[in-house]
């Protein structure tokens, strides 16, 4: 799965609002604590031309988590991943604003949290406040500028409100990257979170009021968090590995293979390939089972570069697994099983079987019509667990003789573009949304076995039921199709 949250480790609403008596502004009012955070703007309630305005900082483990997991490579390298700010609304009686924008800015100054709650009367005075950034045995730390300071308004984003009941869901992957980069030198070396405000804090009307649930909510799934989502599916051909067809275009006649080398049990990379893209592969016929005769030729494409060369060129993907695209034609008499050794030089490393498919113009996808089933789902999980889930899924029409069903089992049919989500069972929360546009963050991967996904369980609150539910790609009706099951677990603390 490729999703990573990451929840605010602080948050706080800041204003210079008038107290009920509209003579003094709570300036020196602090939020820190409360269990939701307020935007909005206020135009001549003190005076005719009076304006009062409320803003929200919220800061994330950007210093330590983030940058930790991105070097141990939990989450990928700049330009793989977007991040996405969340923040989600919070129901209230009072008026609400329609038809507006927010903007987000990096803050550019340290700021404390603070420990005030009073977001009615403005009683908890603290830090930080729409005056002061912090405080400390040295002293007050005041914002350069009332109201917080922030970076250029160019590096920002705008979030559009309708009917003011939205959350925010927005991308900030230039913010985030500048972030991490910051830590060594970057762009910006001051990783403070981010600013909420009403876009048009001059405007001669108000916009009262927008709250978003804070980082104390009770409310395990509203509270704000920094998204990171990036396409994790490794899709490994060799169970689905076709000859080169007229029928089809150049990139898809090239297939994809993995090899993944384990020692004691873990993965671990070959000693003298490391990351470079010295390993290659070659193909053979196949006699009694085992590689015979000469190299097969293959086509320029993907990792040849030279028609009719006999190596493709394979390249490292993460620890212990490296990955090679090519394509193979078939010879006048297509061979039913060839192999495939990787190697570097004369090393070989591993030797694979592989059968081979052709493309055939009357063969269609029907991938809304399969049967589908988790064969390794159990009926709870701890939140300390990343599970893995094996899927298994042939197709619905399968009416095989009665000999063949007492001999043989049906062939594993491949999935190659299918997503899955994971709903809270009592309210039918979407928890992880399908992926299934520009961001393919729960696209299934695929080998010679199936389907398979991650599920990292610390994302999902302890105590409830889950179900997960599937939709699969239908390349001929340009669709993606909902499978009707759920298959259901429970996690727990």
């Amino acid at each position: 799965m490729g999703i990573k949250r990451y929840t605010a480790n602080a948050n706080t609403t800041i204003t210079n609002a008038y107290k009920a008596n509209l003579q003094t502004r709570a300036t020196s009012s602090n939020m820190g604590l409360a269990d939701s955070l307020e935007v909005f703007h206020i135009y001549g309630q003190e005076s005719s031309s009076s304006a009062e305005n409320s803003r929200v900082l919220i800061d994330f483990p950007v210093t330590t988590t983030i940058t930790s997991d991105r070097s141990a490579g939990t989450i990928p390298a700049s330009g793989s991943v977007s991040w996405f700010l969340r923040v989600h609304n919070v129901a209230h009686p009072s008026t609400l604003p329609r038809n507006y924008n927010m903007t987000i800015l990096a803050v550019s100054s340290s700021w404390d949290e603070g420990t005030g709650m009073d977001m009615e009367n403005y009683s908890d005075v603290g830090y930080a406040n729409w005056t002061s950034a912090a405080s400390s045995s040295g002293g007050v730390t005041a914002w350069t500028t009332a109201g917080g300071d922030y970076h250029a308004s160019t590096t920002g984003s705008t979030a559009y409100f309708d009917n003011g009941t939205e959350d925010i869901e927005i991308e900030i992957s230039h913010l985030v990257e500048e972030w991490v980069k910051g830590l060594s030198g970057g762009a910006k070396g001051n990783i403070y979170g981010v600013g909420i405000r009403m876009e048009n804090e001059s405007a001669l009307s108000s916009s009262y009021t927008k709250k978003f649930s804070a980082r104390g909510s009770q409310y395990f799934y509203s509270r704000p968090t920094l998204e990171a989502r990036w396409d994790s599916a490794t899709k490994d051909d060799r169970g689905n590995f076709y000859y080169s067809s007229s029928l089809a275009p150049a990139e898809d006649n090239l297939n994809e293979l993995y090899l993944y080398n384990y020692s004691r049990g873990r993965l671990v990379d070959i000693p003298g390939i490391g990351s470079g893209d010295n390993i290659n592969v070659s193909f053979y016929a196949s006699t009694s089972n085992a590689p015979s005769g000469s190299k097969l030729l293959l086509p320029v494409g993907g990792g040849v570069v030279t028609n009719l060369d006999v190596n493709a060129t394979g390249s490292w993907v993460s620890t212990g697994i490296y990955s090679a695209n090519l394509a193979i034609t078939a010879s006048a008499t297509p061979l039913t099983t060839i192999h495939d050794v990787w190697h570097s030089g004369s090393v070989e490393y591993h030797t694979g079987s592989i059968t081979p498919k052709s493309l055939n113009s009357s063969v269609q996808n029907s991938v809304s019509q399969v049967v589908m089933n988790i064969t390794n789902l159990r009926d709870s999980y701890y939140r300390n667990e990343n599970a893995r889930f094996r899927l298994y899924t042939r197709q619905k029409d399968w009416n095989p003789t009665i000999y063949t069903k007492a001999v043989s089992t049906p062939e594993i049919y491949i999935v190659e573009s299918g997503s899955f989500k994971v709903v809270r069972l009592i309210d039918d929360l979407d928890v992880v949304a399908f992926g299934t546009g520009s961001d393919m963050h729960t696209q299934m991967s695929f080998d010679s076995s199936g389907s398979y996904f991650d599920i990292d369980m610390s994302m999902l609150e302890a105590g409830y039921g889950y179900g997960i539910k599937f939709a699969l790609y239908d390349g001929g009706a340009g669709a993606w199709n909902e499978y009707p099951d759920v298959f259901k677990f429970r996690v727990e603390e």
